[in-house]
């Protein structure tokens, strides 16, 4: 029998686009119900997310409980909650007295926080908390991050030699809603750049990063915590329809919001469709510490200047392009000798001012080509640059 005569299975999609986004599509995953039974573990399901307890979980079997968890990320509803995930509330008052600290320096100095998703002044934000709390107070940082919640479900997802990045976000009384959103890779990128990546890419951007969130106060539903959309990480397009009017609507209709207690935390697939909610509360100070986590894998195999690259290589591109080399020729060269991708960066200095992400050393390059700066001023801005991304 010849290879044809077997049924074969459609190929999925090469390149996906705003036109592949269909909401009917999309309203059909999102409204399947959680199971408690998919969830063993779990102690129950409310409003479609799995609610775990982290003294129960401590007491399981640890690979079994790994492996539900990336279910519930993966095929399931995309979130879990874990309740009393630190256990010593003392652990998580003396690191919130050290955001508070941190907080309070920034203010002081003058130092504002832009925010990727918000007004900038809207909330409190602390960029590279992580960094910052081990600074200010190494021994609650160890007892902080020493938490075997946070450590179970990175594993699960990410497996070892995962990173940990830290945003503290205090959201105050009257602070409004973000609008909804997925996260970072693709996330940060704007419908034009994330549909130049191939369909392959929009699968595998969630799995480099995990999103989580402690909470380190009360979060009654009045004071805003996180709203999510269920099952909405599966959605394949979602990385482009996240922003079309329709999609967004329909988050505004459905969305699902659960209080949680101080100590507790929530991770979830950074593809899900989530958003900060709006504090009414009068006197609540909405304070959580947002967990990025990121996959060991997300680094290139050799260190490379590209600072050092891009500066000797642009005198070259300027007088190609005089002579009339090619639009497609001049990028070619910047994809292989400029950094591409603006990330890490310290957002204090380096903020997302225009958009969600700040500029790339290649998006410099391309400036000043564009724009015909000597060699020298390239030099300088991408050493500014460079500068801007320390911590």
């Amino acid at each position: 029998m010849s290879a044809s005569a077997y049924p074969q299975t459609p190929a999925p999609a090469a390149r996906l686009s705003e036109q592949d986004c269909d909401l009917d599509a999309f309203r059909a995953l999102v409204e399947q119900p959680t199971v408690l039974a998919d969830h063993p573990h779990a102690s129950a399901v409310e409003r479609n997310v799995p609610l775990y307890d982290a003294d129960r979980l401590a007491l399981a079997d640890r690979r079994a409980v790994q492996a539900e968890l990336v279910r519930a990320f993966a095929d399931g509803p995309g979130i879990v909650v874990i309740r009393g995930a630190f256990a010593d509330p003392a652990v998580v008052d003396r690191t919130t007295a050290v955001f508070d600290a941190l907080i309070a320096e920034q203010r002081a100095s003058g130092a504002g926080a832009g925010d990727h998703f918000a007004r900038p002044g809207a909330n409190d934000r602390v960029w590279n908390a992580l960094e910052k709390a081990a600074l200010y107070d190494p021994e609650a940082f160890a007892d902080y991050y020493g938490n075997e919640t946070i450590a179970l479900v990175s594993s699960a997802w990410l497996g070892p030699g995962y990173q940990v990045t830290s945003q503290v976000n205090v959201v105050n009384p009257g602070g409004a809603a973000q609008t909804a959103h997925r996260d970072y890779h693709l996330g940060f990128l704007s419908n034009e750049a994330a549909a130049a990546y191939p369909a392959h890419v929009h699968r595998l951007s969630p799995v480099l990063t995990l999103q989580g969130a402690v909470a380190h106060c009360d979060m009654p539903v009045e004071s805003g915590p996180t709203l999510y959309l269920p099952h909405s990480q599966k959605y394949e397009p979602g990385y482009l329809a996240w922003r079309l009017p329709e999609f967004r609507a329909y988050f505004e209709e459905h969305h699902v919001q659960l209080p949680l207690a101080k100590g507790d935390a929530v991770f979830f697939n950074p593809a899900l469709f989530h958003a900060a909610g709006a504090n009414h509360s009068a006197d609540v100070r909405r304070t959580a510490n947002l967990l990025q986590v990121s996959s060991a894998f997300g680094r290139a195999m050799e260190t490379v200047d590209r600072e050092a690259v891009a500066g000797v290589v642009y005198p070259v591109l300027l007088r190609r392009k005089a002579e009339g080399a090619g639009e497609r020729w001049l990028e070619n060269v910047i994809a292989a000798s400029a950094e591409g991708y603006p990330f890490p960066t310290n957002l204090d200095s380096d903020p997302p001012v225009e958009g969600l992400a700040p500029p790339s050393q290649a998006d410099v390059v391309r400036r000043a080509l564009r724009e015909g700066w000597t060699a020298r001023a390239l030099r300088d801005a991408l050493r500014t640059g460079a500068k801007r991304r320390e911590s």
